[in-house]
């Protein structure tokens, strides 16, 4: 009887300006899914590019708060709440456009 020997997938490697943490993502996504397409490619480099900006932004709200004041001394909403608002969107409209089955994870 013939031993069943699975090939492992040859993966796209992730775009260099990728933060450490989208390039895990990149290759967890790849390692998990059935992405190999250059559209799918560019839509999850889009989702993950969008990841680091929302991760830039949390950043910055975490240094600064979620309120700051202007110069006629006005309390604001931070404008980096926007850019988080919207980077998060932008990659989780990415990743559903990849069509990805993501199982629910169960309590242990």
């Amino acid at each position: 009887m013939k031993k069943l020997v699975r090939k492992k997938r040859a993966t796209a490697p992730p775009p260099a300006h990728l933060s450490a943490e989208s390039k895990q993502w990149w290759r967890k996504i790849l390692e998990e899914s059935a992405i190999e397409d250059h559209p799918g490619l560019l839509i999850l480099a889009t989702a993950l590019e969008s990841f680091d900006r929302m991760r830039a932004a949390q950043a910055v709200i975490a240094k600064l708060g979620v309120t700051v004041v202007d110069r006629w001394q006005q309390v604001m909403p931070n404008p980096a709440t926007t850019i988080e608002r919207d980077s998060r969107a932008a990659m989780l409209s990415a990743l559903r456009q990849l069509n990805l089955d993501i199982e629910p994870t169960t309590p242990k």
